[in-house]
């Protein structure tokens, strides 16, 4: 089958995890994918996706597209998919202006019903797909290739935590800087490794700061010991799908971190690390696996076989590739 997708870039996060990763498995399956980048143009737009117009499925991206651009697209599309990591009818947690807002409401509502099926990130995603409207929806968790991932040493005495975001979540890490505070006076010698494009400064943590780089980025992660993320208990979080977590994880990484959104369905509390809110729970899992290398190792070797059994890309393919033989091809059932 030749598949197409209209996405915002090549390098966008959720084109590298959520298309560009399965393709190799995808091919072997005997289907093909290419990529168009969304014009940028208001007149340019009105060729969107006419480059696909022989194509058996296109993929819009998580793009809420105008009224006429997707009826443009529509009627260009053999069949049509949208994929969805972010809960995009809202505004973010960090917005001035609340969730709500109804010109994002309106075209995800018009996206969902102009498609022939809905692929989400998570549950969450795909039932308010439903609930808008969508004639199917299937999830295909956001998923990493685990063998990029080196297996973390865990032989230093004094641990690394490590966070990898961007400029636009470290806002998150920033809303927990007084348990970081706390973690730096009461486990003495831990560090901070920070991979992002922007960095924070602390009093009491060391915090490393290591510019990211694709190619750099999971040797960064695992020559650290525990990975640490956080989100607001909020609707658009419940939207994320936990990225960081499963990174941290694919490294062998034991991880601490709040039950918000996706986190509580990824970390197996007490086994592949720690679900905390408090200051005082924060500081009391990173002081208990700070001194125990051993139970920083099990944890880790746990969160990567979670990794490898529900999303490693292998399993993330296989569901894409049972979606295009039960909608296109036919020859299987759900």
């Amino acid at each position: 089958m030749r598949l197409a997708a209209l996405i915002e870039s090549l390098n966008h996060v959720c084109t590298r995890y959520r298309l560009r990763a399965f393709e190799p498995l995808l091919r072997q399956a005997g289907h093909t994918l290419e990529y168009q980048e969304l014009p940028r143009g208001w007149l340019s737009r009105w060729s969107v996706g006419r480059a696909f117009h022989d194509a058996d499925a296109v993929i819009l991206q998580r793009k809420l597209l105008s009224s006429v651009e997707l009826s443009l697209l529509r009627r260009r599309s053999k069949y049509l998919v949208f994929d969805l990591d972010d809960a995009i009818w809202m505004r973010d947690s960090y917005s001035g202006k609340g969730f709500e807002s109804r010109k994002r409401e309106r075209r995800f509502t018009a996206t969902v019903c102009a498609a022939d099926c809905v692929v989400g990130g998570n549950d969450f995603l795909a039932e308010n797909a439903m609930l808008a409207g969508a004639k199917d929806a299937w999830v295909v968790p956001t998923c990493v290739n685990v063998h990029q991932y080196p297996i973390a040493r865990h032989e230093r005495e004094k641990p690394m935590l490590v966070w990898v975001g961007t400029s636009s979540t470290l806002q998150g890490l920033e809303t927990i800087s007084p348990y970081l505070e706390a973690i730096g006076q009461h486990v003495p010698g831990t560090q901070l490794k920070l991979v992002c494009d922007r960095f924070i400064r602390l009093n009491h943590l060391l915090v490393i700061e290591s510019r990211w780089s694709e190619s750099k980025e999971a040797s960064e992660i695992a020559a650290a010991d525990i990975g640490i993320s956080w989100i607001p208990d909020d609707p658009w979080s419940s939207g994320k799908c936990g990225l960081k977590l499963l990174q941290y994880m694919a490294a062998g990484l034991p991880v601490v971190t709040n039950p918000a959104g996706v986190h509580p369905d990824m970390v197996s509390h007490g086994e592949s690390g720690f679900l905390v809110n408090t200051e005082s729970e924060w500081v009391e899992a990173i002081r208990v696996l700070a001194r125990d290398p051993d139970l920083r190792r099990r944890m880790g070797a746990v969160g990567r076989k979670i990794v490898e059994e529900r999303y490693s890309v292998e399993a993330g393919a296989t569901v894409w590739n049972r979606l295009i033989e039960h909608k296109l091809i036919g020859k299987s059932p759900r």
